[in-house]
């Protein structure tokens, strides 16, 4: 199966935290999304790696993508190595992306940097002939992308593009309150963590109102970039 879009997270709600807006804004314009995440988030406080990957599922139906992954590396630990490299290098050649998203380039949980360079390095490797990868017994095609870019999480970065998505924020937020065991919840009796509170789930509508300001619009996302994009003409900018 191709994608136009392929989102990748170091756990299951990073892609919905960060770039959830942007993945509904381009469905609706019948863009065929996919999603891998790399771990179960095992080693988080609250659920368990069962419950993450339910809730990813369930995740998964809310925003209408066309696939979802998750490569089971482990949580904390996983490294940029020729082994994870080649993971993500199969999953680029099968599902042939035009656009790689993937974790912000630096972040407070160490998995989120990690994971970014990651998922850079492995989509440059997935157009070189010389790397040869299979997947269920069939040889794959080299595959380049034609960019990647950075959803933007818990640190602030300065995003270098930022793109409306008013029309679906209830729907990102519905698809983040799918990870029931991770978020503000009345009554539950997990640990209390960094995300876990009321006040969390509001500054997501804070951030976005934010960044939505910057293009007179309600609610934005913003991207960061490796190379510099390139439009043709100043009208395709709001």
């Amino acid at each position: 199966m191709k994608v136009d879009i392929l989102a990748f997270g170091a756990h299951p709600d990073d892609v919905e935290l960060s770039c959830g807006g942007i993945l509904l804004t381009h469905i609706a314009k019948g863009k065929k999304i996919g999603i891998v995440d790399l771990t179960r988030g095992e080693a988080g406080t609250r659920g368990s790696a069962e419950i993450r990957i339910n809730e990813a599922n369930n995740a998964a139906k809310i925003l209408g993508i066309a696939a979802r992954e998750n490569l089971k590396m482990e949580d904390v630990f996983f490294q940029n190595d020729k082994e994870s490299q080649l993971a993500i290098v199969r999953m680029i050649r099968k599902y042939q992306p035009e656009i790689i998203i993937c974790n912000a380039v630096t972040d407070r949980h160490p998995d989120h940097g990690r994971g970014a360079k990651l998922v850079s390095d492995a989509s440059f490797s997935s157009g070189l002939i010389k790397i040869e990868t299979s997947l269920d017994g069939a040889s794959q095609e080299t595959w380049k992308v034609k960019a990647v870019y950075h959803y933007i999480q818990d640190r602030y970065i300065k995003p270098d593009f930022v793109i409306d998505i008013s029309d679906v924020m209830e729907k990102k937020m519905e698809s983040i309150r799918a990870y029931a065991s991770q978020f503000y919840k009345p009554g539950s009796t997990e640990p209390e963590t960094a995300i876990s509170s009321k006040e969390f789930l509001d500054s997501l509508y804070a951030r976005a109102m934010e960044m939505g300001k910057a293009i007179r619009v309600q609610y934005a996302e913003g991207l960061t970039v490796e190379r510099y994009p390139g439009v043709r003409s100043l009208f395709d900018l709001v």
